[in-house]
């Protein structure tokens, strides 16, 4: 069946021109869910990179920022529900296009399980202070179920729903965080400063998970049917996003580190690290309030997360990579409520197993945080690379896209080569188990998936024909003019 025939199995599409920019903003910032790094996952970047953590964020935020700007040379062209699938398949072809496809889908459902763990955990430690102790599987399953149907139910309640979450938890953490760097006497915390103890091995494999908690800044890129005027909206919650989260990341991991300096308690250890510092300056009830909206950012990424990943799986199935049934619409809701179902249901199915097999919900959370990391970095490298490409087919290629391009790449080189070490290296070690095989799985993962692709490239050769016309359409209804591919004829008169 070729990709016309599955769009014309559902001509409603998605709900149209419906977000303005701060819900499309809130898209990424759900995804990224700044509030959870500080709040409970800080300590998991910080026995990777010890004092250098700081800086490991400054890096993955110019990094990322280069990312941005690459993205945002499709973003500002044209629109579409398939996130960077679809930007990547203009730039570099469909088989390209589906190792991104098949990249993102893992990145943004490992980043709802990763999340879910922690929307579990941090509940189970809440509720256990008033003496409830609810089974892990339950608090899961209330955490997928209800984000299941947010974003089964409506794009816009889902957006009002993280814009809110997530904006009262980042005014409390930053409030949270002066009451702290003033109890420290606003001390300049020279170890950090001068990177003692710090390698570059370490900035490196830290990076990794840095990845992780920037992961999704780029999800607003999948709102293209939704947004309200998409080329303005879309590029600047994608620049913005990781420019902002960036900063609050940076200043928010110098003051924690700061904060447990003589405590005698290691951040690497503590679950609640806000609450913690919060008891030590004297403000306990303010930590409380900052574990409850950290609670609901928690939420608020694997609504975010989930959201994404049904658009992308949307789109895929509409150019007849995945079931017809997967690229259906609900009549009147106007979402992808089939994509939705099977995400959310992936999404709790696999911390429900490492459950049953007695992985902690903390590690879960670092594992799969880890392995969704390779997704991201495998997506940015891909569009980094497709961008210059691209503005050469349109005939807008110019020397600073190539200086961004390559600064990109590079900058995603870092935590690849962190993440899978050097043999006998001190600068940059293999890193211990269970995280030195996560880079190999991801790369099995790859090759079944594309490996799928070429046995349906070769039962139905019209497949990748059928792929770049969908795009092509998808795109046309956005299209600025800039963005058409310049015939070679033309081009040849015109210069």
């Amino acid at each position: 069946m070729t990709s016309e025939r599955r769009l014309n199995q559902s001509d409603r599409g998605l709900k149209p021109n419906c977000l303005p920019f701060g819900e499309v903003l809130a898209q990424s910032f759900a995804v990224i869910a700044p509030t959870t790094i500080p709040a409970s996952n800080i300590g998991l970047i910080v026995v990777l990179s010890g004092n250098g953590t700081w800086l490991s964020f400054l890096i993955g935020m110019i990094g990322l920022v280069l990312v941005s700007i690459n993205i945002n040379q499709f973003a500002s062209r044209s629109a579409s529900p398939g996130s960077l699938y679809s930007y990547i398949v203009k730039g570099l072809g469909p088989t390209a296009g589906v190792i991104c496809g098949w990249s993102l889908v893992l990145a943004y459902l490992f980043t709802g399980m990763s999340v879910l763990c922690g929307f579990a955990n941090f509940s189970s430690i809440l509720i256990g202070h008033l003496g409830i102790h609810p089974s892990t599987i339950t608090l899961l399953a209330l955490g997928a179920g209800v984000a299941w149907y947010a974003a089964y139910k409506d794009i816009q309640l889902s957006a009002m729903a993280m814009l809110w979450m997530e904006g009262a938890s980042l005014a409390l953490i930053g409030v949270l965080g002066i009451i702290i760097w003033a109890h420290k006497g606003f001390a300049l915390d020279m170890s950090q400063l001068t990177l003692q103890g710090v390698t570059p091995g370490s900035v490196a494999m830290g990076l990794v998970l840095v990845m992780f908690s920037f992961s999704g800044f780029e999800s607003a890129t999948s709102l293209g049917d939704e947004a309200k005027d998409p080329l303005k909206t879309i590029p600047r919650a994608v620049l913005g996003s990781t420019t902002l989260a960036g900063l609050f990341f940076i200043s928010m991991t110098y003051i924690e580190v700061l904060g447990f300096s003589g405590t005698g308690v290691s951040i690497t250890t503590t679950e609640e690290p806000l609450g913690f510092l919060a008891q030590q300056a004297g403000v306990g009830f303010l930590g409380t309030l900052v574990a409850f909206s950290a609670l609901f950012s928690f939420f608020a990424c694997v609504l975010g997360s989930i959201n994404p990943a049904a658009r992308v799986f949307f789109t895929m199935a509409r150019h007849g990579l995945f079931p017809s049934s997967l690229g259906l619409s609900h009549s009147s809701n106007r979402t992808p409520h089939i994509a939705v179902t099977l995400c959310s249901l992936i999404v709790f199915l696999v911390p429900a197993s490492m459950s049953l097999f007695h992985v902690k919900l903390f590690d879960s959370m670092g594992y799969l945080g880890a392995i969704c990391s390779y997704g991201f970095l495998t997506v940015y490298t891909l569009i980094s690379i497709a961008a210059p490409v691209y503005l050469h087919k349109i005939r807008k290629l110019r020397l600073h896209h190539v200086v961004f391009s390559v600064l990109a790449v590079g900058f995603m080189m870092i935590p690849v080569l962190g993440s899978v070490g050097i043999p006998g290296s001190r600068l940059f070690p293999i890193p211990a188990a269970p995280y030195d095989a996560f880079p190999y799985l991801f790369l099995m993962y790859l090759i079944v998936t594309c490996g799928w692709f070429v046995i349906q490239r070769f039962r139905s050769p019209e497949i990748v024909s059928s792929m770049e016309r969908g795009i092509e359409e998808i795109h046309a209804k956005f299209a600025t003019p800039s963005s058409a591919v310049i015939p070679e004829a033309i081009a040849d008169d015109e210069f």
